[in-house]
């Protein structure tokens, strides 16, 4: 059975889920107001390897991932540039979801936009307040932490215990606030700022309550997992989960959080990276499946450096396994083969591996350790190498690896290609962003170079 250590309890438990056969995720997408970071790569690169796994084991995955589209950030960029916060968001966005297919990122069930739920958070705040466990303050309305009588659950500390947190303390009327670790439900808007209609005032949601409403709202309550990076699960997971308890809700049943990506102090990438936090530039620069093969080879829970040296190593090992797909092609278990084909204990320890919280290492170690037997056999001239090629492909695939040549592009699809370039040189992304969605659709990686639009098969 899949098992995952769950934050809130601190022990590696079997996952279950509501529905046999059926997985709910929660994962807490970006703010669109800059380019994605390492941080963003990292967290959607592990899900994306969960998921992944998870439907090649034969479960329908439904994952939720927002778009944070109405935030302070986004405020003062589009303040510092005067430029429509609109603009600001539906550009990073397409640069975000661009990043991701270059990545061979899935993208995910259903995409909610903040912006599209103020109705119900304004309802859900109005029911907590009617539950006593809201106020209102001179700049907007709290979550009163105190009507929730275990709060600090995830950061496994209690309220008398932790530090002061929430992230409003600079806000304008914080001082009102009834704890210090009370935090902003919604903030009341000031002249020329976007702004919704509430009983309370004119404003806009607080970030931690965005995620409470579309989550419950789009998979119900008691869904089966949430996750996200290390850093949000206090204060903004927690924040979460207040919310939900406070308004009498079962919320999550399982919580997971993927380690920090570590800055190397100093350390360059290369001449024009410099200290790499660019997802971007990164992207740009070296192999894409190098990043994901940097974190294959990182537990998930674990902090991961990245610099020249891990990197390079990393598209070196990618070498080895696109130098074994080419030696192996026209065999038997070669691309595309049923899994029927592949060594059927060889998958069986993969497996193993793999339910054990997600470990990713001792999965690449045994798929490593596969890749020389199957050159062994291969050598040997005996019938079991097409068996163990098979394999390997399987358990590449199932980690959202891709081996070998790119593939051949149809001409219809780099007819999409070219229209995508075309609509990004006129800045129309919302066409850029339809067309890549299609071309994913079609089985294709879509990425972004100096050249162009690039594609592969998936």
């Amino acid at each position: 059975m899949f098992a995952l250590y769950d934050t809130l309890t601190r022990e590696v438990r079997p996952l279950q889920m509501r529905k046999p056969g059926n997985l709910d995720v929660y994962l807490c997408g970006p703010t669109v107001y800059g380019p994605p970071h390492l941080g963003h790569g990292r967290a959607t690169l592990v899900y994306d390897i969960l998921r992944r796994y998870l439907e090649w084991r034969g479960i329908e995955v439904r994952l939720v991932s927002n778009i944070t589209d109405i935030d302070d950030k986004i405020i003062d960029r589009a303040n510092r540039e005067r430029r429509p916060w609109q603009d600001i968001t539906q550009k990073c966005e397409s640069v975000w979801f661009d990043a991701m297919g270059r990545l061979g990122v899935k993208r995910p069930t259903d995409v909610p936009h903040a912006t599209e739920y103020v109705d119900q958070m304004v309802d859900m705040i109005d029911t907590l307040i009617t539950r006593g466990a809201a106020y209102t303050t001179s700049d907007g309305v709290y979550l009163s932490v105190e009507s929730v009588p275990d709060y600090g659950a995830l950061a496994h500390q209690s309220l008398e215990d932790m530090m002061a947190g929430g992230g409003d303390r600079e806000v304008l009327g914080a001082q009102e606030k009834r704890h210090p670790s009370d935090f902003a439900l919604w903030k009341f808007s000031k002249p020329g700022e976007p702004s919704w209609p509430s009983p309370w005032g004119d404003g806009r949601p607080g970030w931690h309550s965005e995620c409470v409403v579309m989550s419950l709202e789009l998979l119900g309550e008691g869904f089966d997992l949430h996750c996200g990076g290390a850093d949000l699960r206090f204060p903004h997971h927690e924040n979460e989960r207040a919310q939900a308890v406070a308004l009498g809700k079962t919320f999550a049943r399982h919580w997971m959080h993927n380690g920090f990506v570590v800055d190397i102090e100093g350390e360059k990438m290369s001449k024009s990276l410099g200290n790499v936090t660019n997802l971007l530039d990164l992207l740009d620069q070296f192999d894409p499946r190098a990043y994901r093969m940097l974190l294959l080879q990182t537990h998930y829970r674990s902090p991961v450096k990245v610099g020249q040296d891990n990197i390079d190593s990393s598209v070196k090992a990618l070498g080895g396994l696109d130098s074994f797909a080419a030696r192996s092609h026209g065999l038997p278990g070669d691309h595309g083969a049923a899994r029927v084909l592949a060594d059927a204990d060889t998958l069986a320890r993969f497996v193993q591996i793999m339910d054990n919280d997600l470990d990713t290492p001792n999965a690449m170690a045994h798929i490593f350790d596969t890749v020389r037997r199957a050159n062994t056999a291969i050598d040997a001239g005996e019938a079991v190498a097409g068996a163990l090629v098979a394999a390997v492909h399987e358990m590449c695939g199932a980690l959202g690896l891709q081996l070998g040549s790119r593939g051949e592009v149809d001409a219809d699809a780099q007819a999409l290609a070219s229209a995508l370039d075309a609509a990004r040189a006129a800045k129309d992304f919302a066409k850029a962003d339809a067309l890549r969605h299609e071309l994913q659709a079609l089985g294709y990686v879509v990425e972004t170079t100096k050249a162009g639009t690039a594609l592969r098969r998936g």
